[in-house]
């Protein structure tokens, strides 16, 4: 009894030695730190001439939503808003165009599919070059950024 007592108590000791070693091997976990990656938007910012709003926002709530809609039915966009802002300056932006992608990797490794659906909703490449020539005549695109979201994690 008192071997068997004491051959528990080594394997208790040896074993709890080994998970605190293989702990502290394992590199810090990420849910260790307050926040997380999230998903990761590409956000366009754009001018709208004086006197164009309307037809923006005619391009904007037909081709340009049909495609993100498209995307966002084969899975390869999360989500897409369209913000309207109060510029700072004459040649400052007034619209953001913002598309949300469920990872960087994800984005990436869908290119060619983007391109896919955007040949078989607005045309070859003539056509949507045609299309980019007209809508300069009513926008400025200012430039565009990719940003990931930080998620903060709530506090244990």
């Amino acid at each position: 009894m008192k071997l068997a007592k004491g051959l528990l108590i080594v394997a208790l000791a040896a074993g709890t030695f080994a998970i605190g070693a293989g702990l502290a091997s394992q590199p810090a976990s990420s849910s260790a730190r307050p926040y997380r990656n999230g998903t990761v938007w590409n956000v366009a910012y754009i001018r709208v001439k004086p006197g164009m709003d309307e037809a923006y926002m005619t391009y904007l709530s037909g081709q340009w939503k049909s495609l993100q809609e498209a995307m966002k039915k084969e899975g390869l966009v999360v989500s897409y808003k369209v913000l309207s802002c109060e510029p700072h300056s004459p040649t400052d932006f007034n619209v953001l165009l913002m598309t949300e992608y469920k990872d960087m990797a994800t984005m990436e490794a869908n290119e060619s599919k983007f391109d896919e659906i955007a040949q078989k909703l607005v045309g070859d490449d003539n056509k949507q070059m045609q299309g980019y020539k007209d809508r300069s005549e009513i926008r400025e695109v200012i430039g565009n950024r990719l940003s990931r979201e930080i998620v903060l994690e709530p506090k244990k």
